[in-house]
């Protein structure tokens, strides 16, 4: 974020985005450690969508109107809610720990208030 203006100038300014990059890194920190059959599975699945909401917040933040900036901000809230879905399958698969789980868990629960709160404010300028 530009310091001076406080103005958001970049994708990477928004706090969506850096909240989800940071569980980006996480699942890529977590999933080295899965089984190597997982590899084309789980693992592969997770980074996937993991990924993809990062790209999306950052495809719609470049988008000229607030109705396409809504359209990918939403597909990045589902993303993050199949993210979400596969951390509670590599924690009942035993590939992850609860104490792993519960921290992931609290970020993607941070990542997805704020991206409701983007998506809202976003919205608020399509009327």
């Amino acid at each position: 974020m530009n310091q001076e203006s406080g103005k958001i100038r970049s994708f990477s300014d928004l706090e969506a985005w850096r909240i989800s990059h940071e569980i980006v890194l996480e699942v890529y920190k977590l999933t080295q450690k899965f089984p190597r059959e997982e590899l084309f599975g789980l693992t592969n699945q997770l980074r996937r969508a993991a990924v993809s909401v990062t790209s999306n917040i950052a495809e719609g933040f470049s988008r000229g109107s607030y109705k396409e900036k809504v359209q990918f901000y939403a597909m990045a809230l589902g993303s993050l809610t199949e993210t979400e879905s596969q951390i509670f399958v590599a924690r009942d698969v035993l590939y992850i720990t609860k104490s792993q789980f519960n921290m992931i868990a609290e970020k993607l629960s941070k990542a997805n208030k704020i991206l409701n709160g983007l998506i809202k404010k976003s919205r608020s300028y399509c009327s």
